[in-house]
C-alpha cells in the first residue's frame, strides 16, 4: 500500500487537503470520488510508502470498495464488467441529457456525475459511471465511449472527438441527438406503415395456400374423373407452381440463405466496402437520403469546428475521420491533400466530384466574404430540410408501393383461382 497526499475541492467549493492510503493511484482517485471530492492534485508520498516485500505484497482493493485503515470494506453499487450494450432510445437519452448539461455550463465530469446520480436512467448509470472514471483518469471522452459501449458506434465516437477538439462538444452532441431521434422516428413510422400491408399480404398468402392445397386439387380431381374434360390453364399454372415449390423448397431456401451469407461476407470485406458504399449512393430514393445525410454531417461538423477556431485543414481531417462511407472518405482524403497544398475548400470540393454545385456555390460565397463558418452552417440548414423532404417522400411512397405489390400478387392469384373455378364449372355443365 502507498500513501498519497491530495488537494481537492469539496461540495461547497472549498479546497481541502489530506492523506489517504491506497494500492495505486486509480484506487486513490476512487476513494476521493466516493468522498465527493474533486481532485486538484494527487501525489504519492514516497517517504511514507513502505517497500513491498516478496510474497507479502498487499493486493489493491477491488474496484468499488473502500480500503481505509481500521475500517471495514464496504461494497458500493455493483457496476457490470465489460462493454455495456444500450438501446437506441437509451443512446438518445444519454446524448440529450449530456448535451443539455454541457450547454448549461457544466464541465464534462460533473455532468457525467449528475447523470450517474439520476435514479431513473437505468442502464445509463453504469455507462455514465464508467465513462466518468475513464475521463477522470485522463482519457478522452471519445475514447471512453469506445471502451464503455459498442452501442455508440464509430460515427458517434468520431463526432465526439471532433467536438472535443473544437470545444463544441455540446453543439455536436445536440446535433447527434437530433439525428438519432430522426432515425428513431423514421423506424417507428416505417413499422406503423408496414403493419396493415403486412397483415393483408399474410392473409392473402394464407388464402392462396388454402386454395392451392385444398380447393384446386379437388377441382382438378373432379375434372380428371370427368371423361373428355380439360384442366383449365389457371389451375395448371397454380398446381405446377405448387408442385415445384413443394419439391424444391429446401433447395431454394438453402440457395437464398447461401446467397445472403455470401453477399454479407462480400460487403463486409474491407477491400469491397468502398465499392458497396459507392453502390449505396446510387440506390433509388435511398441513395439521395444517404448523400444528403453526408452533406448535412459534413457541413455542420465543419461549421462547428471552424467556428470554434480550428484551422481549416485540421477541421477537414476531423470531418473526414467522422465519415463512415469509405468511398466518400477516400475523396475527402484527397481534399485534405489539396487543401494542405494551398487550394481553397471550394476548389477542392469541386475537384472531388462528390458535392453538388449548389453546395459548392454556397461555400464559395462564404470564402469570398470571409465568413465560411456561417456559410457552412446555412448550407447545413438548407440540406437538412432537403434531407427531411427526402425522408418524407420515402414514407409517402412506402404504403402505395406495398399496396401495389400486394394487389399484383393477390390479384393475380385471385384471377387464376376464379378462372380455374369458372372453367371447371363450364366443363362440368357442358357434359
Amino acid at each position: 500500500m502507498a500513501s498519497f497526499k491530495y488537494k481537492a475541492l469539496d461540495s461547497s467549493g472549498s479546497i481541502v487537503a489530506g492523506e489517504l492510503t491506497a494500492g495505486d493511484r486509480g484506487e486513490a482517485l476512487r476513494q476521493l470520488d466516493r468522498k465527493k471530492l474533486q481532485p486538484v492534485s494527487l501525489n504519492m508520498d514516497s517517504g511514507d510508502a513502505e517497500p513491498k516485500k516478496k510474497g507479502t505484497a498487499a493486493k489493491p482493493a477491488a474496484p468499488g470498495r473502500v480500503a481505509a485503515p481500521g475500517k471495514p470494506v464496504v461494497a458500493d453499487e455493483e457496476i457490470p464488467d465489460g462493454p455495456v450494450k444500450l438501446k437506441r432510445a437509451d443512446v438518445v437519452l444519454f446524448t440529450e441529457e449530456l448535451s443539455d448539461m454541457l450547454s448549461a455550463g457544466l464541465q464534462l465530469e460533473p455532468a457525467l456525475r449528475a447523470m450517474e446520480n439520476r435514479q431513473e436512467l437505468g442502464g445509463l448509470k453504469a455507462v455514465s459511471t464508467k465513462i466518468r472514471q475513464l475521463v477522470r483518469d485522463g482519457n478522452s471522452f471519445s475514447s471512453s465511449l469506445k471502451r464503455v459501449s459498442p452501442s455508440f458506434g464509430p460515427l458517434y465516437c468520431s463526432l465526439a472527438a471532433a467536438g472535443e477538439a473544437s470545444g463544441a462538444l455540446d453543439t455536436i452532441l445536440d446535433r447527434q441527438a437530433h439525428y438519432l431521434k430522426t432515425l428513431q422516428e423514421l423506424q417507428g413510422k416505417v413499422i406503423l406503415a408496414m403493419i396493415y400491408p403486412a397483415f393483408l399480404i399474410m392473409a392473402g398468402i394464407g388464402v392462396g395456400i388454402v386454395f392451392v392445397t385444398k380447393l384446386i386439387p379437388q377441382l382438378v380431381g373432379l375434372l380428371e374423373s370427368t371423361p373428355g374434360s380439360k384442366i383449365p390453364l389457371g389451375a395448371q399454372i397454380m398446381m405446377g407452381a405448387s408442385n415445384f415449390f413443394g419439391k424444391w423448397w429446401l433447395v431454394i431456401a438453402l440457395a437464398l440463405g447461401a446467397g445472403a451469407i455470401l453477399f454479407k461476407a462480400w460487403k463486409d470485406n474491407e477491400d469491397n466496402r468502398p465499392t458497396w458504399d459507392r453502390v449505396k449512393l446510387k440506390l433509388p430514393l435511398f441513395g439521395a437520403v444517404i448523400e444528403r445525410r453526408f452533406y448535412v454531417q459534413f457541413l455542420e461538423t465543419m461549421a462547428n469546428l471552424v467556428g470554434n477556431g480550428l484551422p481549416l485543414l485540421r477541421a477537414l481531417e476531423l470531418t473526414r475521420d467522422a465519415t463512415q462511407n469509405l468511398f466518400i472518405r477516400a475523396h475527402l482524403t484527397e481534399m485534405v491533400d489539396w487543401v494542405g497544398d494551398g487550394r481553397s475548400l471550394s476548389a477542392s470540393m469541386m475537384r472531388s466530384g462528390v458535392f453538388s454545385p449548389l453546395l459548392i456555390d454556397m461555400v464559395t460565397v462564404g470564402e469570398q466574404t470571409g465568413k465560411i463558418d456561417i456559410a457552412l452552417r446555412k448550407a447545413g440548414v438548407r440540406f437538412d430540410k432537403e434531407l427531411n423532404n427526402a425522408l418524407q417522400r420515402i414514407m409517402a411512397l412506402i404504403m402505395p408501393a406495398v399496396l401495389l405489390v400486394m394487389a399484383l400478387l393477390i390479384g393475380s392469384m385471385a384471377y387464376l383461382m376464379i378462372t380455374a373455378i369458372f372453367q371447371t364449372i363450364q366443363s362440368i355443365g357442358g357434359k
